[in-house]
């Protein structure tokens, strides 16, 4: 496992977040047998998990994060593109792809390299005809989906 900053209690799992001084360069989702890390060792991830415990009580919630995202030109752009989606909206991955010229496949494989998802909401990328698609590499119904489920649930999420 990573070396986390912090590690916080979520009603589906623990979120671990790894942390430099300056950004937060790591969010993780990992099993509810992970326990909370208390406290956070430092100011960011301090930060990080004041935001993420707000966004966990109120799904509307903007964050406000100093983050770092690592990747290609590419991922980069997906991961832009992401985050414009509001609170309680979804986008399928061609919609997505649309929006910044590329390809449904290739707006997928960026989505599972999302470093930071719940701050970069990646579950809010679905697949056509209402499939929630894949996420954290899962296409079938276990552990990662019903993050996934969680998440759009816990928004009120719909279509556009």
């Amino acid at each position: 496992m990573a070396p986390f900053q912090a590690c916080v209690r979520a009603p589906f799992g623990t979120i671990g977040v790894s942390a430099s001084d300056s950004h937060v360069t790591g969010i993780r989702y990992l099993s509810p047998d992970v326990p909370a890390l208390a406290p956070p060792r430092n100011t960011v991830a301090y930060l990080a998990c004041v935001q993420i415990q707000a966004y966990l009580d109120d799904p509307a919630w903007a964050f406000d994060l100093p983050l770092r995202l690592a990747g290609t030109h590419h991922q980069i752009a997906v991961w832009e593109a992401m985050r414009a989606i509001p609170a309680g909206r979804t986008l399928t991955y061609g919609e997505l792809a649309g929006r910044i010229g590329s390809s449904a496949r290739a707006v997928g494989g960026a989505c599972g390299a999302n470093p930071l998802p719940i701050v970069v909401p990646c579950h809010r990328v679905v697949g056509a005809g209402g499939s929630l698609g894949g996420f954290m590499g899962a296409r079938e119904e276990g552990f990662e989906l019903s993050i996934k489920r969680w998440l759009l649930a816990h928004e009120g999420a719909r279509r556009g």
